[in-house]
């Protein structure tokens, strides 16, 4: 049997990479976000980056919370790369794609501010439902594209 993998339409490829990309750079955010957090705190995890006045600790809620915030995105973002880039491959319609990829992008994004800056379940557990079942979606129809 051999797989056939069809033209992916320049526009679909577009919008993958401009909404890949911005997630890529929010991730890379959360880890900044972390830091900064860490250091207006100054709560920091290893014994030599301990400023004057500062400790090392493990629990602080509001280090936790952004902390959680990016093992989330590292959970729910990273496949969405792998599937949201296979889904390419499926000849979607343009304007399916790009609409999947941006919805996905929003609701990470909202799911952040939900989560650290504005801390509202509904609304946190809302973006991450739309994000995850996206995703899914997504990737059922790579499966059944492909079977």
């Amino acid at each position: 049997m051999s797989l056939v993998f069809g033209q992916v339409e320049p526009a679909v490829f577009q919008a993958y990479a401009f909404w890949a990309a911005v997630l890529g750079l929010k991730m890379l955010l959360m880890s900044v976000l972390t830091g900064l957090k860490r250091g207006s705190k100054k709560v920091f995890s290893n014994p030599e980056d301990v400023k004057p006045g500062g400790k090392v600790a493990y629990d602080d809620p509001d280090v936790e919370r952004v902390r959680r915030a990016h093992r989330n995105d590292m959970e729910n973002i990273l496949p969405y790369f792998i599937i949201g880039f296979l889904y390419m491959f499926t000849s979607p319609s343009v304007i399916v794609a790009a609409n999947l990829y941006r919805l996905v992008a929003v609701v990470r994004l909202s799911h952040t501010v939900f989560h650290v800056l504005i801390p509202v379940h509904k609304f946190r557990g809302m973006s991450w439902a739309i994000g995850f079942f996206t995703t899914a979606f997504m990737g059922v129809q790579i499966v059944l594209h492909f079977l």
